[in-house]
């Protein structure tokens, strides 16, 4: 279990991230939204030790956290990679594999098994000697998503991971995401889509520099709960667009 007691997060006294506390059980695919500066991306980095915290505590399976990290797999925002590295697909995701070898050692054959399964899970092999700067913005993703698989990790962590990608991406991401959950996995999403991919979550924690509300989509996305996090009354486009995914 992952479980997260008073984090918070200041900038040079600029408020981050007030105290929150949650818990997350093996096998759930837990999603954060909220506005832009909510602190989103920030929890997300708070909990991997990337950004310094003003107090709480993170654990999990009862030992901190930043003390295992091994078991953790992270995809940042796409905005966040340099895409003109000079790099293959193939390279990318065998770069889990000797995090985990040591970059001492070579890749022997189950390395290199478990990379071609990853990357045939998102539908990628074909395209293993390719640059990574020369794939569309999900086909990028999806090579990320096979590094995460490849990594062998327990916790995934995903930031706005739908941003920018087409539906074949997200519906193969989906479907990944489901085997992880069903293999007991945590996953932890940010992201600020509304569409319907919101109801194959389990939960969502709805924040905007502290946590608004924690439950099931249908549970968190109310008309009051929104208004409380984005700070205004919702316009009649909003309000239809959730009656259409959550309520009928």
């Amino acid at each position: 279990m992952l479980e997260v007691q008073q984090l918070a997060v200041n900038y040079r006294s600029v408020r981050g991230l007030d105290p929150v506390s949650f818990q997350v059980s093996p096998g759930q695919l837990v999603g954060l939204i909220g506005p832009n500066g909510a602190g989103k991306s920030t929890l997300l980095k708070a909990l991997l030790g990337l950004v310094p915290t003003s107090g709480g505590v993170v654990h999990y399976c009862t030992c901190p956290l930043h003390q295992q990290l091994e078991r953790v797999s992270y995809i940042p925002q796409r905005s966040h990679i340099d895409w003109d590295y000079p790099i293959t697909v193939w390279n990318v995701v065998m770069m889990a594999r000797t995090r985990q070898l040591g970059w001492f050692r070579s890749p022997g054959r189950a390395a290199k098994a478990m990379a071609k399964a990853a990357l045939a899970q998102v539908e990628m092999l074909d395209l293993r000697d390719r640059r990574i700067n020369e794939l569309s913005g999900g086909q990028q993703q999806r090579v990320f998503l096979a590094r995460a698989l490849a990594q062998q990790a327990d916790l995934f962590l995903f930031d706005e991971p739908f941003t920018g990608v087409d539906q074949k991406t997200q519906a193969i991401m989906l479907q990944v995401f489901e085997e992880l959950r069903s293999q007991g996995k945590i996953l932890l999403l940010s992201t600020h889509e509304w569409g319907q991919s919101l109801n194959q979550l389990d939960r969502l924690l709805l924040l905007n520099q502290c946590l608004i509300a924690d439950g099931s989509p249908q549970h968190v996305m109310t008309p009051e709960n929104l208004c409380q996090a984005y700070g205004t009354p919702l316009g009649k486009p909003l309000h239809q667009d959730i009656e259409t995914s959550f309520f009928c």
